[in-house]
């Protein structure tokens, strides 16, 4: 199994984790917010070389 594939089967544990303890609002919250904080701590020319990678990766 490759890292992120393990990555991506510990987010979804954690979520229905957080769904089962937690009001839905507040797993919701959790879910959407540690990302967007992270995003934010990145200084702009990490932001943009994130940007571009992302757009590499669709094709564009």
């Amino acid at each position: 199994m490759s890292t992120n594939t393990k990555i991506a089967v510990g987010g979804v544990a954690v979520g229905l984790l957080l769904l089962i303890w937690l009001p839905w609002w507040a797993a919701l919250l959790i879910v959407l917010g540690v990302p967007t904080a992270a995003y934010l701590t990145l200084d702009p020319s990490q932001r943009r070389r994130l940007r571009n990678r992302g757009r590499r990766e669709l094709g564009r």
